[in-house]
């Protein structure tokens, strides 16, 4: 109902309460563009932009260049969006991780978060991309994807791990959307394609013996580089059962590793990080 005033010649309109819009809920940008040259025998910063939600701090590690990208949102809800974009110029090793774990947050009905990640790597260039874990609350609707093109001589180390849920407070997920896209390529041409889509009762699906078997943490790890081959034997060595490790092609090794938690997806899976990344692991990933 519509309640009409006379105000100096002009009708007012004052609207029905049932007729009030609801609040817009504020949501999360952030962008991160960069990339990295060489200069007198050590990789640098070339260029630089980000804006949002999302920045970048530059430590002064033993090797290469490294960037810790940090999200002051605190996390990922449904409507926000992230990107990444990075090239990795000819000559340069250059290591990408977070501060700290990822967090994927309830997500509002009909509304899912976007983050996308465009990595490019010159000839003779190096790359450890190594973001901490991403945490799937209860609730989340999140969409993923990576992608990455490597010159033919560039090399690569990239791991995404993901926990369904936050198995030390108890939680499992009963209600969440998560899909996950990597796709990497070498001159152009396919060279490791990976997906995950998963919705609904995630806790159930992962309880199957054909997906997880109970599993509530997993990681998707690969390697391309002459000596991929050399790297098998010593990472089969140091999985469990519910881990693999395969050559894809005499120069690049793939691995996947699930496990009940958190803790024990890191006890298994640092110890292969720290062999790939000749012991040059993040910091923050030792916190």
């Amino acid at each position: 109902m519509k309640h009409h005033a006379i105000l100096g010649g002009r009708t007012a309109i004052t609207l029905h309460p049932a007729h009030v819009l609801p609040p817009v809920l504020p949501r999360a940008r952030g962008e991160i563009a960069l990339s990295t040259k060489p200069v007198a025998g050590r990789s640098v910063l070339d260029t630089l932009r980000q804006s949002g939600a999302f920045k970048a701090l530059f430590p002064r590690p033993e090797h290469g260049l490294q960037a810790i990208l940090i999200n002051t949102a605190g996390g990922v809800t449904g409507g926000d969006r992230f990107h990444v974009t990075a090239h990795i110029g000819t000559d340069t090793h250059t290591t990408l991780t977070t501060q700290a774990a990822e967090r994927a947050y309830r997500a509002s009905p009909g509304e899912t978060g976007h983050m996308r990640s465009r990595l490019t790597l010159a000839d003779n260039a190096t790359l450890h991309w190594l973001p901490q874990e991403l945490i799937l609350y209860n609730g989340c609707a999140l969409d993923r994807r990576l992608e990455i093109d490597l010159a033919p001589t560039a090399r690569l180390l990239m791991a995404e791990p993901v926990l369904f849920g936050r198995t030390a407070m108890g939680e499992t997920l009963t209600d969440a959307s998560f899909r996950d896209r990597i796709r990497i390529t070498r001159a152009g041409q396919p060279l490791y394609f990976d997906g995950v889509s998963l919705t609904g009762d995630l806790a159930a699906r992962l309880a199957r013996a054909s997906s997880g078997n109970g599993a509530a943490a997993m990681v998707s790890l690969l390697y391309v580089a002459p000596d991929a081959e050399a790297h098998l034997h010593p990472l089969r060595q140091l999985l469990p059962s519910t881990g693999g490790a395969s050559l894809l092609a005499p120069d690049m090794l793939a691995l996947r590793l699930v496990a009940p938690d958190g803790h024990a997806l890191r006890t298994h899976f640092l110890p292969a990080l720290d062999r790939l990344s000749g012991g040059a692991l993040p910091t923050s990933w030792r916190l």
